[in-house]
């Protein structure tokens, strides 16, 4: 999934890369300036269409609040809308009420197993682990995503261990090879792994190799 709200970049990635959903919070959307929030989170539904998820995250910390948001969020923009809702104890006891409602959810905030295990025993669709955080604070992000899903998977669990918070494109793999079932990813991280320079002298020594028997032209003017 793509982890940002500019919509200049989900417009251009959401087609070229196999994105499955789009991911934001408060703190991305701060990157954004002032913005119009409904309006702005219609038009990132309206790109990357209906079959693809939108996880919205609420701003309140109670419980009451957090059901207040989410009511709002569902009505003002879908009802297919993922409610991101912080794994804390107002948060846990709001996802118990919005699951049974039906309503999509996904834990976030999350850096220790405990609030992992939770969030699955609550039922949360997505289960989203700060991974470069989590090392950062000296925690083992694999070992914590490799028990998650040993959990998920012997209990049979629905729930999808989300990685977030990634420094590099190398996390990523590291936290899929883990166990989780996805990545979300800001669109500089995703841009950084495809221009590394050996790939493009790669590309450009092909390019030499084909002019140097054939000449300036293309395969289509053979």
């Amino acid at each position: 999934m793509l982890d940002t709200a500019n919509i200049a970049a989900i417009s251009r990635l959401v087609d070229t890369f196999p994105i499955t959903g789009v991911t934001s919070n408060p703190s991305i959307l701060k990157s954004e300036g002032k913005l119009d929030f409904f309006s702005h989170l219609k038009k990132i539904r309206e790109i990357i269409g209906p079959d693809r998820s939108l996880h919205i995250q609420i701003i309140a910390g109670d419980f009451q609040g957090i059901i207040k948001e989410a009511e709002t969020i569902l009505r003002k923009i879908d009802d297919r809308v993922f409610i991101k809702i912080p794994a804390t104890e107002e948060g846990f006891k709001a996802m118990g009420c919005l699951h049974s409602r039906g309503i999509r959810i996904t834990a976030t905030a999350i850096y220790t197993q405990i609030q992992g295990l939770m969030a699955a025993a609550r039922e949360a669709d997505y289960i989203a682990l700060y991974y470069n955080r989590m090392k950062n604070m000296d925690i083992d992000a694999d070992h914590s995503i490799k028990i998650l899903r040993h959990v998920i998977d012997r209990d049979k669990l629905g729930s999808k261990i989300l990685a977030a918070s990634f420094r590099n494109i190398r996390q990523t793999a590291d936290a899929m090879a883990a166990g989780a079932h996805g990545v979300t990813v800001s669109p500089p991280v995703l841009h950084d792994a495809f221009g590394l320079a050996v790939i493009q002298t790669a590309v450009s020594d092909f390019h030499k190799d084909w002019t140097a028997v054939q000449g300036d032209v293309s395969i289509t003017d053979l």
